[in-house]
C-alpha cells in the first residue's frame, strides 16, 4: 500500500520561507523519482520540481527555479521541497508525487502515486 503524506504547509507573508516535505511508504520501485506540483483555485495542476532516487539530476519550472529547492533524503524515504522569496502567486494546494523516471519530469501521467495536498497561503 503505497502513501505520500505531505506535511509543512501554511501561511506566510510575502518574502518569507516555508520548507514542506512528503513521507513516502510502500512504493514499488527501487529507483523513482519525486515531484511536486501546485494547484491554484480555477488554475490547472503544475509540475514545479522533480528529483530522481538516484541522487541524480533536479529539474525545476521556471516558476520557482532559483526560489524553490527539491531534495530526497533516501534513508528516511522522504522529498523535501525548500521554498524562499515566496509570493501571493504561490499559493496553492501543493502536492507531491511518485513515478519512476521518464523523461517527462511534469508530466502528471508519469506519476501513479500523489498525496492528499498541503495548502500553502502566501499573503
Amino acid at each position: 500500500h503505497v502513501q505520500l503524506v505531505e506535511s509543512g504547509g501554511g501561511s506566510v507573508q510575502t518574502g518569507g520561507s516555508l520548507r514542506l516535505s512528503c513521507a513516502a511508504s510502500g512504493l514499488p520501485y527501487s529507483q523513482y523519482c519525486m515531484g511536486w506540483f501546485r494547484q491554484a483555485p480555477g488554475k490547472e495542476r503544475e509540475g514545479l520540481a522533480s528529483i530522481d532516487s538516484d541522487g541524480g539530476s533536479a529539474t525545476y519550472a521556471d516558476s520557482v527555479k532559483g526560489r524553490f529547492t527539491i531534495s530526497l533524503d533516501n534513508a528516511n524515504n522522504t522529498v523535501n521541497l525548500m521554498m524562499n522569496s515566496l509570493k501571493p502567486e504561490d499559493t496553492a494546494m501543493y502536492y507531491c508525487a511518485a513515478g519512476t523516471s521518464t523523461g517527462f519530469p511534469f508530466r502528471e501521467s508519469a506519476y501513479p502515486y500523489w498525496g492528499q495536498g498541503t495548502q500553502v497561503t502566501v499573503s
